[in-house]
């Protein structure tokens, strides 16, 4: 059975170093997609990312990455569009690089297709209404 999931790593300053995405592709045969990564000044980091493979190698795979320090979550619904605070001015839409959020024509309302975001937080910024939210939710 083949799984395919987006999720989030955040990890220590001991573990920024590592080369962790050697590890998943190597040994444990997964393939990855990487949909954001930052490192702050503290050199704590955060990783989003989409892992597919088999199922027993994305499993030994998680129980190695929390052994090694990180904390892995699902990014359950990246990022949510909340249509009633929209106010469709779309400054999302004129930021948006996978082109994710657009202007529908000619009515000129926002829209918004889940699976073409790549989770980049550019449209966070952009809205002044604030109706673009990132949900994370721990795998537990």
């Amino acid at each position: 059975m083949v799984i395919k999931q987006k999720l989030v790593f955040r990890f220590p300053p001991a573990v920024v170093e590592q080369p962790i995405i050697y590890r998943l592709v190597k040994d444990f045969d997964l393939m990855v997609n990487i949909l954001r990564a930052e490192i702050n000044p503290k050199k704590e980091g955060r990783l989003m990312l989409e892992l597919s493979g088999s199922e027993s190698g994305y499993r030994a795979a998680i129980d190695w990455l929390c052994k090694e320090g990180l904390q892995v979550m699902n990014l359950k619904q990246q990022i949510f569009w909340n249509e009633e605070r929209c106010t469709q001015c779309g400054a999302c839409s004129v930021i948006c690089p996978s082109g994710a959020l657009g202007l529908k024509r000619p009515e000129m309302t926002v829209h918004f297709e889940e699976d073409k975001c790549i989770v980049c937080e550019l449209c966070l910024r952009a809205c002044p209404a604030r109706a673009m939210e990132t949900l994370i939710e721990d795998n537990g």
